[in-house]
């Protein structure tokens, strides 16, 4: 169900057809609440999230469930490629008018190919004949097209076994 709600989200963001309204709201309240989506998984693993909410700012003009989403599909993502118990590190700092949020884990991480196209529609990368790993290749381009509407950025880094790290700038109120 979640994934026929993101290839239509999708859609009508393409279209310009979503039209999404926006209030002041806090990144750092929706970052609390995107953990509790994700915490009961990552604590059965024997994993942890720890946040480091920095930003002595963090109030941005957005809509609330659509930038809940957009971090809660980077922690679900965060869960499922880390091969051993996810370790997951938020951190919010402010640079210049703008709101950094990053999310840093330890899984399985990219290689440089897959990072580039890591953000495109339906994109998922080869891990030969396994599919251990459920999805459609959407969250992150559903992100993508979210964090532009509220004129942010998103970007990752990453290295192949070594993790990833997802950023996100947006402008502050």
């Amino acid at each position: 169900h979640a994934q026929v709600e993101n290839v239509l989200r999708i859609s009508k963001l393409e279209k310009n057809q979503l039209d999404i309204s926006k209030d002041r709201v806090d990144v750092h309240d929706i970052i609390k609440k995107s953990i509790t989506h994700v915490q009961l998984i990552v604590k059965d693993r024997g994993g942890y999230i720890h946040t480091n909410l920095d930003a002595v700012r963090s109030e941005v003009l957005a809509n609330e469930m659509h930038f809940r989403n957009v971090i809660v599909n980077i922690l679900d993502n965060a869960v499922k490629y880390s091969p051993e118990a996810p370790k997951i590190d938020v951190f919010t700092e402010i640079a210049n008018n703008f709101i950094i949020i990053r999310i840093q884990d330890q899984g399985a991480g990219m290689s440089k190919a897959v990072l580039k196209k890591v953000f495109e529609k339906f994109y998922r990368e080869h891990t030969g004949n396994i599919h251990n790993v459920k999805g459609h290749g959407l969250g992150l381009a559903y992100v993508k097209k979210i964090v532009e509407d509220h004129q942010g950025e998103v970007y990752a880094e990453s290295e192949k076994d070594k993790g990833s790290s997802f950023y996100i700038k947006l402008p502050l109120i």
